[in-house]
């Protein structure tokens, strides 16, 4: 049981964080911008994750 809560306990790194804001930045898009860059919503976790490293 301690292990559950360690996992649970420790702070999510920051990656973590900017993954959701880019997540929620490209659900946020039009679909003419989504258009005009290109994205299709199934791209939109593999961009997000190409956004969020430093």
């Amino acid at each position: 049981m301690g292990f559950l809560t360690e996992m649970f306990a420790r702070p999510r790194p920051q990656e973590h964080l900017r993954y959701r804001a880019a997540l929620a930045l490209l659900h946020s898009m039009s679909n003419a911008d989504r258009a005009d860059t290109g994205i299709k919503p199934a791209d939109f976790p593999r961009v997000a994750r190409e956004m969020s490293p430093r």
